[in-house]
C-alpha cells in the first residue's frame, strides 16, 4: 500500500538558504528591454554576483496596464516606474551583506539613471504555482520543443509537478545577438520542490534576468 500524507501548509516554514533582496530604487524610466544593461551594471558593482550558481536577477517588471495606458512591447521604449517599483535580486543568505554595497550607488542603464536605496529581504514564496516569465529558449524552437524539454529539466530536478503551461515569447538583446525567452507556468508542485525550483531556476542566463520563478496565484 502507498500512503502520502497531506502537507500541513500551516506547519511548512520556507528556509532562508535562498532569500529575494528588494531595493528601494529612484528611476522614472528604463528601456523595457534593459536585461543586459543592468545586469551589467550589477555585475561590476558585484564582480561575484555572475559566479555564484544562486544568484539570480528579477528583471524590473513595470505595471502591465492601468488608467489606460498599456505596458509597452518594444524593447526601446521607455517603461514607466512607479515610486514603489523595487530592483530584486535573488541571492543565497550569505551574500546578503556583500550586495548592500549597492545602497547609495546610481547605476546607468541605458542613459537611464538608476539610484539604489536601501533594503531588505524576503523569504521565497510559499505556493504551489510558480511562474516564470523568460525562460531561455533556443532559435527557431518550436513551443511543443520548448516545452518537452522545460519538462525534462523539471523532472532532473527531481520535481514533482501536475501542469506545465508555455506562454507568449519574447526577444531580447544582447551583444551576443538576440536571445529569445518563453513564459512558462508550473503548477501541483509541494511546498519543498516549489522552493527548490525558486532556489534553482531553469534554463541559462539567471544572472541576467532569465530563468527566475515567482508565485503565481491562479491557474
Amino acid at each position: 500500500m502507498f500512503w502520502q500524507e497531506e502537507v500541513d501548509e500551516g506547519q511548512f516554514l520556507v528556509p532562508d538558504t535562498v532569500v529575494d533582496m528588494i531595493f528601494k530604487i529612484k528611476c522614472p524610466t528604463l528601456p523595457v528591454d534593459h536585461a543586459w544593461a543592468l545586469s551589467e551594471a550589477i555585475h561590476q558593482r558585484l564582480p561575484w554576483f555572475p559566479e555564484e550558481t544562486q544568484t539570480g536577477l528579477h528583471l524590473i517588471y513595470g505595471a502591465e496596464s492601468g488608467n489606460g495606458w498599456e505596458r509597452p512591447s518594444q524593447g526601446t521604449e521607455p517603461l514607466y516606474l512607479s515610486r514603489r517599483t523595487p530592483l530584486i535580486l535573488r541571492l543565497p543568505k550569505e551574500r546578503v551583506e556583500d550586495a548592500r554595497i549597492l545602497t547609495g550607488k546610481t547605476l546607468n542603464i541605458v542613459g537611464s539613471e538608476l539610484q539604489v536605496g536601501e533594503a531588505h529581504t524576503r523569504l521565497l514564496g510559499m505556493t504551489t504555482t510558480l511562474y516564470c516569465r523568460h525562460i531561455v529558449a533556443e532559435k527557431d524552437q518550436t513551443e511543443e520543443e520548448f516545452l518537452q524539454i522545460a519538462i525534462e529539466q523539471l523532472q532532473a530536478l527531481g520535481l514533482g509537478f501536475k501542469k506545465v503551461l508555455c506562454g507568449k515569447g519574447t526577444s531580447f538583446s544582447t551583444p551576443q545577438g538576440a536571445v529569445s525567452t518563453q513564459s512558462l507556468m508550473v503548477a501541483g508542485l509541494s511546498l519543498d520542490d516549489a522552493v527548490i525550483l525558486q532556489e534553482q531556476g531553469l534554463g541559462q542566463l539567471r544572472n541576467r534576468g532569465f530563468g527566475l520563478f515567482i508565485p503565481h496565484k491562479t491557474v
